[in-house]
C-alpha cells in the first residue's frame, strides 16, 4: 500500500478502505516499498520481508504474516476473519485454522497454466488448489469461469465476487502530450511480459497490419528475460512500435487507456482481469484474446475478439478504418463496467462474507456441502 501494480493490491486497497470507513479494523500485510505512515486510508499496515526469488517470494511472505498473526492471537489481538489472496498460499491455511480464525481464500485464476512455472511449479499450484478447497472456510472466485473450474474439478462451491472498475470520464490530454501522443492516435498494450498474456501475439499481429497509428507497449516482468527478448525480436526495427516499460504514474496510465484508439488485451488465464476493467472504465475500445474470461467481462457488444496474429491485424486495421465504431464500443465498455463492476458493491460483498464466516454460516463443510 498504496497500490501501484497488480489486481490483488488494488482489490485490497479498494475493499480495505471501504471496510475501514465502515468501522471495521483492517490489517494489511505488505511487502516491498514502505508507506511512511503506519496507517493508510484507515488500514493498519504491517510490513514483513520476503525471499526475492520467483518460487519463494509469495509463500515466504505469507509464512511470516501467519507467524505475526499467531503472535497477535497470543496477545489477545487476533483477527476475527482472515482473507488470503492467491491459492499458492494454501499451505499456510492449517496454521490459521489452529488459531481458530475463519479464512476465505481468493483463488485467483488458473495459475498452473502460466508458462513461467516449470513442471514442478505447475504440480505445486495444482496441489495448492486442492489444499485451498480442503482447508478454507470459503473460496472467492472473481469470474464465473473460475467458479465453473472449481465446481468441475473439485465439486467445490465458491463465492462470486468480481473486481471493481475505476470509471474515467475524460482524457488527461496534458499527460498524453507529455508522452508524445494525442487522443485516438495510438494502439495500446498493458501487460506483464508473460506468454499467457500474449504480448507476442499483440506485437506480431500489429506488425503484420497496415496500421498507420503507433503501438505503445507498457509493461515488463521479472524472471522473464527470454520472453521479453522474443517479444522485442518480433517487433524488430518497426518504427511504429514503442516499448515504454513499466509505467507507475497512474495518471499517465489512465490517460493512455482513455486516449488509445484500441486497447489490445491478450490475458488468457487470470479470471476477471483488472487491466481489462481499467481499460473498460476508461472507455477504451477493447480487442481481447478470445477466451471465456474475456467474453464474460466484455459481453458481445463491448469489445472485439481475436485468436491469432492474423485476426488481430484485421481488427486493428478495421478500427483505423472506422474510428467512430471503435469509440462506440469504448462507450459501451464504460457503461458495462459502471453497471457491473462497482467497488462499493464488491466491498459490501466482502463484508457480508466476513459476517457469514464469523457467524459460522460458511465453513469448510459449505464448500462441498458435506
Amino acid at each position: 500500500m498504496p497500490a501501484r501494480y497488480g489486481g490483488f493490491e488494488t482489490a485490497v486497497e479498494e475493499i480495505g478502505k471501504r471496510l475501514a470507513a465502515g468501522g471495521h479494523e483492517v490489517t494489511v500485510y505488505c511487502r516491498g516499498e514502505r508507506h511512511p505512515e503506519p496507517e493508510y486510508l484507515g488500514m493498519r499496515l504491517v510490513y514483513l520481508p520476503a525471499i526475492e526469488k520467483k518460487v519463494a517470494e509469495t509463500l515466504s511472505h505469507t509464512g511470516l504474516s501467519v507467524l505475526h498473526a499467531f503472535r497477535s492471537k497470543i496477545g489477545k489481538e487476533g483477527a476475527d476473519v482472515a482473507l488470503l489472496f492467491n491459492a499458492a498460499n494454501a499451505p499456510m491455511l492449517p496454521i490459521l485454522r489452529t488459531l481458530r480464525i475463519p479464512v476465505a481464500t481468493h483463488v485467483d485464476g488458473l495459475e498452473w497454466k502460466r508458462t513461467k512455472w516449470s513442471g514442478t511449479g505447475q504440480k505445486y499450484y495444482r496441489a495448492a488448489e486442492a489444499m485451498a478447497v480442503r482447508w478454507s472456510d470459503a473460496l472467492i472466485a472473481d469470474a464465473v469461469g473460475i467458479q465453473d473450474y472449481y465446481r468441475e474439478r473439485f465439486d467445490a462451491d465458491t463465492v462470486f465476487i468480481p473486481y471493481g472498475a475505476p470509471i474515467l470520464t475524460g482524457t488527461d490530454t496534458g499527460k498524453l502530450a507529455e508522452a508524445g501522443y494525442e487522443p485516438g492516435g495510438f494502439h495500446l498494450v498493458v501487460a506483464r511480459f508473460e506468454p499467457e498474456n500474449h504480448v507476442h501475439v499483440a506485437v506480431d499481429g500489429y506488425r503484420r497490419s497496415k496500421a498507420t497509428k503507433p503501438l505503445v507497449v507498457v509493461g515488463s516482468a521479472p524472471y522473464a528475460d527470454e520472453y521479453t527478448a522474443q517479444v522485442k525480436e518480433l517487433a524488430g526495427d518497426d518504427p511504429r512500435i514503442t516499448f515504454m516499460g513499466g509505467v507507475w504514474d497512474q495518471d499517465l496510465l489512465d490517460a493512455l487507456y482513455a486516449g488509445a484508439l484500441t486497447y489490445i488485451h491478450g490475458h488468457s488465464v487470470g479470471g476477471t482481469n483488472p487491466s481489462l476493467l481499467r481499460a473498460m472504465g476508461a472507455g477504451a475500445s477493447v480487442l481481447a484474446f478470445d477466451v471465456n474470461f474475456n467474453r464474460e467481462v466484455l459481453g458481445e457488444e463491448a469489445g472485439r475478439f481475436f485468436g491469432d496474429a492474423a485476426e488481430l491485424a484485421a481488427q486493428v486495421e478495421a478500427a483505423e478504418a472506422d474510428p467512430g465504431a471503435a469509440a462506440d464500443r469504448g462507450d459501451a465498455a464504460r457503461k458495462r463496467a459502471a453497471e457491473r463492476y462497482v467497488w462499493d458493491d464488491v466491498a459490501a460483498s466482502y463484508e457480508r462474507l466476513c459476517e457469514d464466516l464469523m457467524a459460522g454460516r460458511r465453513t469448510r463443510k459449505t464448500i462441498r456441502g458435506k
